[in-house]
């Protein structure tokens, strides 16, 4: 294998940093974005059950919101839940962006590893042609030792460029999708939130006209 990383050049040191980077990545997001961590089961209709039942204590809203990203969401909207419902709208919009941003870390990252690898493995197949090349000029063709040399370059650099890249972006459009799933998920909890904050108001409003009477 060390053979191989000499022949293949120089730009086999960018390659496997590279190589490296994507790993890492790929390791940490694969642990962040683990299911229970981002939608624990059965946060949404805890949640809905406090916004049914009883005056929330900020204690419990500050203790959601380091819960989980969805936690994060919901507190949003319990914060402002005295508000309109497009105002609540709107907190909860601007909580998501960020919460989406956090979701995203280092995705932008891994997708420039899977756009960068080939590439370089491209540009070590270009010095390896003129190393071929420079070795026809100075030897003529009789040197096959000069040849295979370049040739072997261009060949190994070529493939490590693609054995970095094509894994990468595999990982990156995977993480993509269920970034987006837990995104489509979110928003159903915070509709459903939502909706057990207006039906609170609208049974808090009967029941003081109920008493008024």
């Amino acid at each position: 294998m060390l053979e191989l990383v000499i022949a293949g050049g120089w730009v086999m040191v960018p390659i496997l940093l590279l190589a490296v980077g994507a790993i890492g990545i790929s390791i940490e997001r694969a642990w962040t974005l683990r299911r229970r961590e981002v939608l624990p089961p059965g946060l949404g209709d805890e949640v809905r059950q406090w916004a049914r039942g009883r005056q929330l204590d900020p204690k419990h809203i500050d203790v959601l919101r380091t819960n989980s990203p969805l936690g994060t969401l919901l507190a949003a909207a319990l914060d402002v839940r005295h508000r309109s419902r497009e105002l609540i709208k709107e907190r909860v919009e601007d909580t998501g962006r960020h919460v989406l941003h956090d979701l995203e870390r280092f995705l932008p990252t891994l997708g420039t590893i899977a756009a960068v690898a080939p590439l370089l493995g491209l540009l070590g197949t270009v010095f390896g042609m003129i190393s071929m090349f420079m070795g026809i000029l100075e030897a003529g063709v009789g040197d096959a030792n000069r040849l295979a040399g370049g040739i072997g370059q261009a060949l190994i650099s070529t493939a490590a460029g693609l054995l970095v890249a094509i894994p990468a972006l595999v990982a990156h459009r995977w993480f993509r999708a269920r970034v987006a799933g837990f995104v489509i998920e979110m928003e159903k909890e915070a509709i459903a939130l939502l909706d057990a904050i207006d039906d609170h108001a609208v049974s808090g409003k009967a029941k003081g006209k109920g008493a008024a009477a």
